[in-house]
């Protein structure tokens, strides 16, 4: 398979974000030294604020709340219960491709809200994916994205408010967003939609969008028998024939 997933806690199991991250770097190492294949990390977090490397000071919490600075893109933003986040740690085929592949991060949103009766879009000019003004609201952000690629590997990812509260997001200026609100898929909908009910929806657009993008596993070499049926080294192996 191209891309693994693996499912590292939903509620009640909440993450811890440090403790995510640093999974994060040990897959990320592993990916970079070809011992680990392309995965995607999806989990649910502890409520925590993250701030990326352009954030600003006066768009932190106006309560002092401690923030988490991490090596991402991006401004400001808040994690927590009722969100669903995906870290994909790729291998991409072209290191310097990131347009393409927040290209890509954002069609698997698309996709993945579509699912649920949502109409997600991008706005030009602003990261993540929006919902535009109509009668329920101004613009309103409901997905967010954040990056690094680092030896050619992506790290951080994406996050969906399925049914997550919006009271944190009062006490920030969210990715750095002063003329728009957020929102989530529960509030657009009037259905209490969980994050792990997105997550078989994510995994098949994610299968399908990330392929081409990333480097393939090498396949695996198979094993030469001798006439009495006993393995013998193949040429990859380093076995003279």
């Amino acid at each position: 398979m191209t891309v693994e997933f693996t499912e590292v806690g939903f509620a009640p199991d909440f993450v811890d974000y440090s403790g995510a991250w640093d999974q994060q770097r040990t897959v990320h190492d592993a990916v970079v030294a070809g011992t680990a294949g392309n995965t995607v990390l999806l989990l649910e977090h502890s409520a925590v604020y993250t701030a990326g490397k352009r954030t600003e000071d006066h768009e932190r919490p106006f309560d002092g709340t401690p923030v988490i600075n991490v090596d991402r893109g991006g401004k400001l933003t808040w994690h927590g219960p009722g969100q669903l986040v995906a870290y994909p740690i790729l291998k991409l085929q072209d290191a310097h491709g990131i347009r393409e592949y927040v290209t890509t991060l954002e069609e698997i949103i698309i996709e993945t809200l579509a699912a649920f009766g949502v109409a997600g879009v991008r706005v030009h000019g602003r990261a993540g994916i929006w919902l535009p003004a109509d009668d329920l609201g101004p613009d309103r952000k409901i997905a967010a994205i954040g990056i690094r690629v680092h030896e050619g590997v992506t790290m951080h990812g994406i996050a969906i408010n399925a049914n997550n509260d919006l009271a944190p997001y009062a006490q920030i200026i969210a990715c750095g967003i002063t003329d728009a609100g957020t929102t989530t898929i529960a509030a657009e909908t009037g259905v209490d939609v969980a994050p792990a009910d997105l997550v078989p929806v994510l995994k098949a657009a994610a299968t399908r969008l990330l392929a081409p993008l990333v480097v393939k596993p090498a396949p695996a070499l198979p094993e030469l028998k001798t006439a009495a049926g006993s393995p013998e080294h193949s040429p990859a192996e380093g076995a003279l024939l």
